[in-house]
């Protein structure tokens, strides 16, 4: 793979080649995790209501995670940070595979949650370290394309596994690929030691800071528009599709589908935006879903509803890479280890409102109106996007290629 690289475009690239591989290894482990999650919370609480609202929890404590993680990301090496969160999924997932008590699961959960902090800044870092400054909207697009290759098949491993052997059999096989994730990483020998000696210690006011630059608070309310999306697909949709007396290998036929459009266009919109700029990329990317979700809330065939998420992800391929790609592009020298943060913050705030109001909405409403709420959230996205800097990657030195 290094190779095939190295006679494309140069030594730099070969680092992100085995990057992508990482994250393709990983990503079957995360994918398999996301295809049952809902479902393992739902085996202990019986409810897509207490479902969400567990779920928002898990989440807003991954947001807190994010601010207190700052020095230690800007402190130490992320390679050897990223390597640590591996091995540590590795064992939590082991744990889970064992664990029948509700309150054993929580305090597991907690703990994976600050995990998942510390890996995504991490391996972001590292990616954005590792690339041309010209060619950044593209690499994103690589990382992002070999990771969601793992959402193509990983899904379907995991339906048939939970059908055949049970759920937890499942974080059995996502902890061996998350295992093999940091044995490839190790063998790559991928350093990075962009490393800040002044770091920064009082997280809020540094936060407070990030939103004092206008275009990193779009970038940030944009990336989160990405993220809001999958809470509807990975945790509320394999619900009701169980519900609907489809059975977990639909679950896994479903989320397959959804991943196609992301593996086949995410890279090559990466690369178009690198040229047009993000402005109308994200325009876009928006409106798909906004589309889409509100098609949803008129039908009430589930194989319909299924067809028109799938296509939804059209937009989606459009936003995964470019909005990371777009926040890097408002940073200069080495704000990254300061800001990088506290923009992954994104992450979780957004899943967060995605989760409790989509509680909410169930408490008193039902489950189709949850695509009208989103088909609001797309919208307003989809009007943002008018106001961003539309920067252009390729036109930094004066010409494009």
């Amino acid at each position: 793979m290094g190779l095939f690289f190295r006679r494309q475009k140069g030594v730099a690239l070969t680092a992100i080649a085995d990057l992508s591989i990482v994250a393709a290894i990983a990503g079957l482990s995360f994918s398999f995790i996301d295809t049952i999650w809902a479902v393992y919370i739902d085996s202990f609480v019986n409810s897509i209501v207490l479902v969400g609202f567990i779920s928002g929890f898990l989440t807003l404590v991954s947001f807190i995670s994010f601010f207190f993680v700052i020095p230690v990301i800007e402190k130490y090496s992320k390679s050897k940070l990223f390597s640590y969160s591996l091995i540590l999924f590795a064992l939590s997932y082991l744990l889970f595979s064992w664990i029948t008590n509700f309150y054993l699961f929580i305090a597991l959960s907690f703990f994976v949650s600050i995990l998942f902090s510390l890996r995504v800044i991490c391996f972001g870092i590292i990616v954005k370290d590792k690339s041309s400054e010209r060619h950044l909207s593209r690499d994103e697009g690589l990382a992002y394309t070999f990771f969601n290759m793992a959402w193509l098949i990983g899904p379907l491993i995991a339906g048939y596994f939970s059908a055949a052997y049970g759920i937890r059999s499942v974080f059995i096989l996502a902890a061996a690929f998350v295992f093999l994730a940091f044995v490839f990483f190790r063998v790559s020998k991928i350093k990075d030691v962009n490393i800040d000696k002044k770091f920064h210690k009082n997280v809020l006011k540094n936060f407070i800071e990030f939103f004092k630059n206008k275009d990193r608070t779009y970038a940030y309310i944009i990336g989160g528009g990405v993220n809001l999306w999958w809470v509807l697909i990975y945790l509320f949709m394999p619900l009701y599709i169980i519900r609907e007396g489809l059975g977990i290998r639909w679950v896994g036929y479903f989320l397959f589908a959804v991943a196609v459009p992301l593996v086949l266009l995410e890279y090559p919109f990466s690369k178009f935006a690198g040229k047009i700029g993000f402005k109308k990329i994200f325009k876009i990317g928006f409106f798909v879903p906004f589309f889409f979700s509100f098609l949803c809330f008129l039908v009430g065939d589930i194989y319909l509803i299924m067809f028109f998420l799938v296509l939804s992800s059209i937009g989606l391929a459009m936003l995964g890479a470019t909005t990371e790609a777009y926040f890097f592009d408002t940073l200069r020298g080495k704000q990254e280890l300061r800001f990088y943060g506290p923009y992954n913050t994104t992450i979780d705030a957004s899943q967060f409102i995605g989760k409790i109001l989509s509680s909410l909405f169930l408490l008193i409403l039902p489950f189709n109106f949850l695509f009208l709420l989103y088909g609001i959230f797309m919208l307003i996205l989809f009007l943002l996007s008018f106001k961003i800097k539309n920067i252009v990657e390729r036109r930094r030195d004066g010409r494009l290629n």
